[in-house]
């Protein structure tokens, strides 16, 4: 089982990775646990690159998404997969088409067309979008900011319609709660879906 966790910055996504993991391996099974971008050498050094360094032009800054996201599906989440594991991971393709094909302009299809090419087509079996009104991001983040989190409300709020419209497309794939809900209560319901999806 390939699971992926997503939403705005503060909406809990790692949060809810971490109770998941915890609950999948008291459960009695293999979990591998990564996140976006990072989870390889390659993926962190991007990752401080994108998040930490000087302005990145937007296609610059997808192409980079997709350089780690590409590494880490070929060293990490394919291998885990073939074994037997259940692999949760902390933001994938659908960050990418929310942040950059959205949020940046660049167009959702084009941004979704370039990640499943680097993925080689591996997809989530089972997406949990954390959803969040878009002007408390600031608020919830607090004061260490990242390139993305330091953004304007209007950015947040064009990657919130993207997450949106993706759900919309991908009602099989994409399950979205509230965000703003008690991380037990969010992590129950995740659970659940989980059971009925098996």
């Amino acid at each position: 089982m390939f699971v992926s966790f997503e939403g705005l910055d503060g909406s809990g996504k790692s949060t809810q990775a971490e109770l998941l993991r915890t609950r999948l391996e008291a459960d009695g099974g293999t979990v591998l646990a990564t996140r976006e971008p990072g989870g390889t050498e390659l993926g962190e050094q991007i990752r401080d690159l994108v998040l930490h360094g000087g302005h990145v032009e937007p296609w610059a800054e997808a192409l980079l998404y997709a350089a780690a996201r590409a590494q880490l599906v070929e060293q990490v989440i394919r291998p885990a997969l073939e074994r037997g594991e259940s692999v949760i991971c902390d933001r994938y393709v659908d960050s990418s088409v929310a942040y950059q094909g959205v949020g940046r302009g660049l167009g959702l299809d084009r941004v979704l067309d370039l990640n499943l090419a680097a993925v080689g087509g591996v997809m989530p079996d089972r997406t949990f979008l954390l959803l969040l009104d878009p002007s408390s991001v600031a608020e919830r983040v607090g004061s260490e900011h990242d390139r993305l989190e330091r953004e304007d409300e209007e950015f947040h709020r064009r990657v919130d319609a993207g997450y949106r419209e993706l759900a919309e497309r991908y009602p099989e794939r994409i399950v979205a709660f509230d965000g703003t809900l008690a991380p037990e209560k969010i992590a129950e319901e995740v659970h659940g879906a989980l059971r009925i999806s098996a």
